[in-house]
């Protein structure tokens, strides 16, 4: 992989600068170079490609959970990153070197200036402190906690063990930065059964309106409560006042290269990533405005063959470079999840001890 077109990319500034025509140019090639690399450095990924008798293939998530895919050595490996555990507890195994973390974080950095702006912000974390344990292996929800940690100072934990609203510390927090803006970060379910539905159970008013919260992680269990994006939106701001939401799609399997909701609600494609969306039977891509299988492409995994991955998740395309926010590149909805699938979203799987 070019380093050089990586670092050209960041240096453009807005992560959603390139037009479709251009940013293909960049991407097919960068993709080219990863493809030859995971072949010659991943006997498992190798394997896969040869007996598929095709020169490219979208590696299914779930072989991450089945095979050590790394085109690293154990002692080049810097990190292993886990997803999240479900009931079957066999988790995703993500092989990191020094080269890929430093570009995780950097293109991670870019994305989520646009959105946030380039000043730290004081950070509360709807979660509870004891979620970061090793260093060394994260969770990826301990893994999302810290990346986006970087993004803000003064870290508090809104939550204490036993996931309830640590209220003390939330009123210290804001009383310490009365007036000032603030970014919030959770995962989705989380967010909302034990921040938002208890709060609203407690009685107790909290004034975030100076927030901008940033969410990720599974819809089911949410779904399964008839709980929509709309109605999620809508009690933040009945509740808290939070007005400035932005849910963000990714994956263990690609860190770094995550796909942001704009201000319209739809997700995000940046540079360095891209998304399609394939009909199962035919493996064959569908139209705009068509639901189908997602596909994720990114030119950051190096260290492991994650830079095409076929997901187990549903949506369809919106546009290209048109969006009303200005942002260009792809931009998308995600509809659920593929009948049988495990869900995997960071918050669907936590559970309660």
């Amino acid at each position: 992989m070019s380093l050089e077109s990586i670092e050209y990319l960041l240096s453009l500034g807005d992560p959603y600068l390139l037009a479709g025509e251009d940013k293909q140019k960049i991407l097919a090639n960068e993709l080219s170079r990863l493809d030859a690399i995971h072949r010659n450095s991943c006997k498992p990924y190798s394997s896969i490609i040869e007996a598929s008798e095709a020169s490219i293939i979208n590696l299914p998530v779930r072989l991450f959970k089945l095979l050590n895919l790394k085109s690293v050595t154990d002692e080049n490996t810097f990190k292993v990153l886990t997803s999240s555990g479900t009931t079957s507890q066999v988790v995703s195994k993500i092989y990191l070197d020094k080269e890929t973390a430093q570009l995780q974080t950097k293109v991670l950095v870019h994305i989520m200036q646009s959105f946030l702006g380039k000043q730290r912000l004081p950070m509360l974390i709807i979660d509870h402190p004891g979620v970061i344990k090793n260093r060394a292996t994260f969770s990826a929800r301990g893994a999302g906690i810290l990346g986006l940690s970087n993004f803000g100072r003064n870290h508090t934990y809104a939550l204490d063990e036993n996931m309830n609203i640590d209220f003390e510390h939330i009123e210290a927090f804001l009383l310490k930065h009365d007036g000032q803006p603030i970014f919030i970060f959770g995962f989705t379910f989380m967010v909302w059964q034990y921040f938002v539905q208890k709060l609203k159970l407690s009685g107790k008013v909290l004034d975030l309106s100076k927030a901008i919260l940033v969410h990720s992680g599974g819809w089911k269990k949410l779904q399964d409560q008839a709980v929509d994006n709309i109605e999620f939106k809508r009690t933040l701001l009945e509740t808290c006042s939070i007005s400035k939401v932005h849910n963000f799609y990714g994956m263990v399997e690609q860190v770094g290269s995550i796909f942001v909701e704009c201000e319209h609600g739809y997700l995000h494609s940046p540079n360095f990533a891209d998304i399609s969306f394939i009909d199962l039977d035919t493996m064959q891509s569908v139209g705009q405005g068509s639901e189908g299988v997602v596909v994720v492409e990114s030119i950051i995994p190096r260290s492991y063959p994650g830079h095409r991955l076929l997901t187990e998740d549903k949506g369809y395309l919106v546009g290209e470079d048109d969006c009303n926010c200005g942002r260009k590149g792809k931009y998308f909805t995600i509809t659920g999840r593929l009948p049988k699938a495990e869900v995997r979203g960071c918050s669907d799987t936590h559970e309660k001890k």
